[in-house]
């Protein structure tokens, strides 16, 4: 077959604390994240949210470690992938390719045209997928490949989503197993998958399928996992004022502690890996949240990381795809509704997901607001009381 690679895609998340200033900059530098009237404003804008939210993003970081273990936990993946691979008779060389920091995802794009590899797997380590995570990386990677004739002679296929594969599926229900078995009355435990939010428009306006994919993929997390537990579907880490999806994950502990529920499973649904928001936004913010609503039986179910059985599936996935006829990613990028998303026809003031970085999304509804009083001469900023 000739040289294979597998391209690893995920969002990326400082690895220390000096970090944070910089990762944040590249985050809000990306026009996809905020989009704005006029592009000179971009760099300016990302400069600013930076200055006004590293102090409080490292705090949060503080509390896990002192950085996001999302590279070391992605590599990790990477070289449990390699292994299970060859173990399945496929040699193929691993890349790790982060959108907002390193690896880049141009880092490893370069190292592929480096190792001169001709047939590439190009994998989102995002089960669902949604325009602001898949799909932001399969459009710089469409870029990429437009303006890069050395790729273009690359043979690639893209696994736009995945969460119906049977091993993925097995070893999330493995691991709520292992939670529910350290209760009493296992079987009477709410089982609650959080997802991150997306903005009701991406579905309703943009044909976003993330929705759907969530939805189904509870759906058939549960019939794995074969037990009669209550289970919910809640959406965490809106921000703004615009509707996200609902129910969202704080209302929705805080309705459970009011009918007397005690017991409760939290399992990260959209989450392959441990980063800010399992160890952070689960673990302290919405466990404090349902100790306070009288839920004393707070468990979060570890995120995939290495989890053998996973890994096996990642490298199905893979073997899967060498095999079928090539996906593209002009293909992935396609929404089923015809419908615009990026860039814009006109400005628009809005904003994508990030699930690093949801605390510094107030700052940019901040200087947005900024912006908006220097243009209109409102006072919006002390309506609002953002800065």
């Amino acid at each position: 077959m000739g040289r294979v690679g597998v391209l690893l895609l995920n969002l990326g998340g400082p690895d220390k604390l000096e970090d944070v200033g910089p990762f944040l900059y590249n985050l809000f530098s990306d026009p996809e994240i905020i989009r704005l009237p006029f592009p000179w404003l971009q760099k300016p804008l990302a400069w600013f949210i930076a200055s006004r939210r590293t102090q409080k993003s490292q705090e949060n970081y503080k509390q896990i470690g002192g950085g996001s273990p999302l590279r070391r936990i992605t590599e990790a993946q990477g070289d449990a992938l390699k292994e299970q691979l060859s173990s399945q008779g496929q040699e193929a060389n691993i890349y790790v390719g982060m959108r907002y920091w390193h690896p880049y995802t141009e880092e490893a794009i370069a190292k592929i045209t480096q190792d001169k590899i001709e047939h590439l797997v190009i994998l989102p380590l995002y089960p669902q997928f949604s325009i602001s995570t898949s799909g932001s990386s399969f459009r710089l990677l469409e870029k990429l490949w437009q303006e890069d004739p050395k790729l273009q002679q690359i043979d690639y296929t893209v696994i736009p989503s995945w969460y119906k594969q049977p091993g993925y599926l097995q070893a999330m229900a493995d691991l709520i197993a292992q939670e529910l078995d350290q209760l009493p009355n296992p079987d009477e435990v709410h089982i609650f998958f959080s997802a991150h939010g997306v903005p009701k428009s991406y579905v309703e306006e943009a044909g976003d399928p993330y929705q759907q994919e969530i939805e189904e993929c509870t759906r058939l997390i549960m019939q794995t996992l074969n037990r009669p537990n209550p289970h919910i579907l809640a959406y965490q880490s809106r921000v703004g004022p615009v509707e996200w999806l609902q129910p969202y994950t704080e209302d929705a502990i805080q309705e459970l502690g009011a009918k007397g529920v005690k017991d409760l499973v939290v399992v990260p649904i959209s989450f392959v890996s441990e980063h800010i928001e399992t160890l952070q936004e689960i673990d302290i913010e919405y466990r404090e949240l349902a100790e306070e609503a009288g839920i004393h039986n707070f468990r979060r179910v570890s995120a995939l990381n290495t989890h053998p059985v996973f890994v096996k599936a990642l490298a199905d996935l893979v073997i899967d795809a060498l095999k079928a006829p090539s996906f593209k990613l002009s293909q992935a990028a396609q929404m089923k509704k015809k419908v615009r998303i990026y860039p814009p026809e006109r400005w628009e003031w809005g904003m994508t997901t990030s699930a690093e970085v949801w605390n510094g999304r107030i700052a940019m509804l901040g200087f947005i607001a900024l912006i908006i009083e220097l243009i209109t001469g409102h006072g919006l900023l002390h309506m609002i009381g953002l800065l």
